[in-house]
Formats: structure tokens, C-alpha cells, sequence
């Protein structure tokens, strides 16, 4: 069986992909499939490249028993749309940018995480930087959510 590739995706990759990146990487190794899947993530925009986290999205992940600062950011390239199984965007406007990047035939990979958790009624997962740490809390729920959900569909889709 060949592995799963998931690439999580907002426009710094210091916010919300690293905190699903930590989040859905923590599920695949506690569900035994650190072998099947392979998670990363990245930006659409490189204000951040080779930085870690926000030091507020690993203090919330910390409370939560995540930890983030392993991870660097870095820029989406054209490469990875052929390289990734799934593309996942935090909002619409990296979505767009997203499929702005890729060439058509990969589109289908291209989609919003929250797809993966319907029952929150959100299509967006919002931006926490400019907010207080209250939007850090709120993004680690849907981020938990949806990484449940997306672990369940590749599990039923390719395992």
C-alpha cells in the first residue's frame, strides 16, 4: 500500500496549518499509522519561512499535549500539488490561492479541512493572529474536529 500524503495549508504556516499539522500528525501515530501517513504544512505566503510556530498556537497546543516546535514554516511550491494526496486550505482565500498555483488536473485534491467536519456548521477555519488567545482555543476545536473526521475518510478511502 502506498502512503497517504496530507499538506495542511494557511497563508503564514505559523497559526492554524501547524496546529493541524500537530494535531492530525499526533492522531495518524496514536492510530499506529505514522507508516500510512504522512503530514506536513505549509503557507501560501512566505512572511515566515523557516520560523517555528506562533508562540501562542504551541502554548495552546502545549496545553492540550501537542507539541509544535519541531516545525519550520515554509512556502507551498508547484511540487507539491503533485507530491500531496490531499491539499487542504484553512479558508477560502488560500483555497483560491491554492488553485491559483496548481495546474487544473490537480484541483480535486485541493479543498477546505473543514470539510471534514460538517457538523460545525463553518467552512473557514479563522485566523487567530491579530486576535486574543481565545481564537487559538476556538481554532484548536475545529482543528480536532476535522482532523477526526479526515483520519475516519482516508481510513474508509484508502486503508
Amino acid at each position: 500500500m502506498s502512503q497517504v500524503k496530507v499538506l495542511f495549508v494557511c497563508m503564514g504556516n505559523i497559526c492554524r496549518s501547524p496546529t493541524a499539522h500537530g494535531v492530525f500528525e499526533k492522531m495518524v501515530e496514536q492510530a499506529g499509522l505514522s507508516h500510512t501517513i504522512k503530514v506536513d504544512s505549509a503557507g501560501t505566503h512566505a512572511y515566515h519561512v523557516g520560523e517555528q510556530p506562533d508562540r501562542r498556537a504551541q502554548a495552546t497546543a502545549l496545553t492540550r499535549g501537542f507539541d509544535l516546535s519541531y516545525q519550520q514554516a515554509r512556502r507551498v511550491t508547484r511540487a507539491d500539488f503533485s507530491e500531496f494526496d490531499y491539499v487542504l486550505a484553512m479558508d477560502a482565500d488560500n483555497l483560491s490561492n491554492l488553485l491559483n498555483m496548481a495546474d487544473e488536473q490537480l484541483h480535486d485534491k485541493i479543498q477546505l479541512f473543514l470539510d471534514y467536519a460538517p457538523h460545525l456548521n463553518f467552512s473557514e477555519v479563522p485566523d487567530p493572529y491579530y486576535g486574543g488567545q481565545n481564537g487559538f482555543e476556538q481554532v484548536f476545536d475545529m482543528v480536532e474536529a476535522a482532523a477526526e473526521g479526515l483520519l475516519e475518510h482516508i481510513r474508509d478511502k484508502h486503508l
